[in-house]
């Protein structure tokens, strides 16, 4: 029995959910297997919560699922459509316990932090029904001549293949999939090979929520099945959160396509400028818990920090002094926790090996980042000093690691903040709104905050990035503009066409 079953977690064990139907997947690898796919409690390794065999014929099943209850979930209508996302809410206000309990127990994340993700859901459903979110996808028209108009309709694309992160396995899948449900898409989901049983977690939802058969998918696997659902030639868009290396190969798997819908929410090298005339406190505690929440591993989290030279020593005093008192610990402990551990062993060597190689070039480590001596991936927050932020040196690092540099003007902060090839999120900390509104256009980046960390955003506004973050698709509150396709159109009321120049009566 799978620790996800056994804790009464899931009500299935390891499956895919096809056409409606859970078929359950073998154990072991066999000849029609990808990969074996399993995932553990990065708290505890030893727990093995879910483990399958990746199928590759089911890629194929599940698009042509997809395929086959697209004309149906289209002809619904919007209304109907509205009305199925309205029960997935119910039943995910239901589930809230187990999701966020199933997300601790599978990335690692604090129980606080999960039962804000759990809770994003039906958050989510709700902000993508308002007319705030639906106003640009809405159809219109106009006045040609007398007799002729023009009119704007939107379609929606088709079926959507949804690749899916582990550091917020149900949320940021579900800022696609929500919004191509509604726009009347079907979708073909693949969660994260670290964390499946939340993905398959969202299938049971939308099962007890009577989504109709084939509209909405799930498939686990690897890189293989990712590879060929990625590739599918019956799939008419991708839409895709996670890291920049695989969303090159998306981007490169279909070069020959220029027609597939593609929306890539990518990683971030994100930068924190704080002013001479910067609160202190304030710049402090928004940076550190930018820098170390969910142990480092959210894309918005702060990569480096660029400060005044003015107020540097104070700065990074306090900063490291805050950062190294940190409580960390399992997400489910009954204490008081600020992060949990890094989602696997590899991930925790990457940090660490980090930290050697900039040290090696020259950086001053002030806080070391250093794995504690229990069971776990648990890692304590790095702190690291450079001279500046150059673009030869930028690297993403997805764990509890900050790089600092010191400025000599807001200019130079701003070229170094520049210095990326990222364009995720950015803060601006100053007292001076002036500063502020002079500062903020100059930045690259898709956003940009004013005295608020780069961690965090709000659903009700885009999320997107520039660069290596992004490809000019933001989710967020801007996510169904890449679910529906604009269809231009002529309507003429009357059979009186003129004949033009050049051609005889008849």
């Amino acid at each position: 029995m799978s620790e996800g079953v056994r804790r009464g977690l899931l009500a299935h064990e390891p499956s895919d959910f096809i056409g409606g139907r859970f078929r359950l997947l073998p154990s072991v690898v066999g000849e029609a297997s990808a990969e074996l796919i399993s995932s553990h409690d990065p708290a505890e390794p030893s727990v093995e919560v879910w483990s399958a065999a990746a199928q590759l014929a089911h890629v194929d099943l599940a698009v042509a699922s997809a395929r086959a209850a697209g004309a149906l979930w289209r002809a619904a209508g919007d209304e109907s459509r509205r009305e199925a996302l309205h029960a997935l809410a119910e039943v995910f206000v239901a589930a809230e316990d187990r999701i966020a309990r199933l997300i601790t127990l599978e990335s690692g994340k604090t129980l606080a932090e999960s039962r804000l993700e759990a809770k994003a859901l039906c958050e989510k459903i709700k902000i993508t029904l308002e007319p705030s979110s639906t106003a640009r996808v809405r159809g219109f028209e106009f006045e040609v001549t007398p007799t002729r108009r023009g009119v704007c309709d939107f379609r929606p694309y088709g079926v959507m293949a949804v690749m899916g992160p582990f550091n917020f396995p149900a949320h940021l899948p579900n800022g696609h999939i929500v919004p191509a449900l509604l726009a009347g898409n079907t979708v073909v989901f693949k969660p994260s090979e670290r964390t499946p049983a939340v993905g398959q977690l969202l299938a049971e939802c939308a099962d007890r929520a009577n989504i109709p058969p084939g509209v909405f998918n799930v498939i686990a696997g690897g890189p293989l099945l990712a590879a060929r659902l990625c590739g599918h030639s019956d799939v008419d868009g991708i839409l895709f959160t996670g890291s920049w290396p695989t969303g090159r190969r998306i981007l490169e798997a279909n070069l020959d396509r220029p027609g597939r819908i593609i929306a890539l929410e990518m990683g971030g090298s994100n930068a924190a400028i704080v002013c001479a005339d910067a609160h202190l406190k304030q710049a402090v505690i928004e940076c550190v818990r930018s820098a170390f929440a969910t142990a480092g591993q959210r894309c918005t989290c702060t990569r480096r920090i660029i400060v005044d030279a003015s107020i540097a020593s104070a700065f990074i005093s306090l900063f490291a002094k805050v950062a190294s008192t940190l409580v960390i610990g399992s997400g489910d402990s009954s204490e008081p926790v600020f992060m949990g551990p890094l989602i696997s062993s590899d991930a925790r060597d990457a940090v660490i090996n980090f930290q050697a190689r900039r040290a090696r070039a020259g950086a001053k480590v002030i806080l070391h980042a250093q794995p504690l001596e229990r069971a776990g991936w648990f890692l304590t927050p790095g702190i690291l000093q450079v001279d500046r932020f150059e673009l030869g040196h930028d690297e993403e690092v997805f764990g509890p690691i900050v790089q600092i540099s010191v400025s000599t003007s807001d200019d130079d902060a701003i070229a170094q903040a520049n210095a990326s090839h990222f364009g995720l999120a950015a803060a601006v900390f100053t007292a001076s709104e002036e500063r502020w509104k002079r500062m903020a256009p100059e930045i690259r980046s898709g956003c940009i905050n004013w005295n608020v960390g780069t961690a965090g955003a709000s659903s009700r506004l885009p999320f997107g990035g520039l660069g290596r973050s992004g490809n000019n698709r933001p989710a967020g509150a801007f996510s169904l503009d890449y679910c529906a396709a604009p269809v231009a159109q002529l309507h003429e009321r009357s059979d009186a066409a003129a004949l033009p120049q050049g051609m005889r009566p008849f």
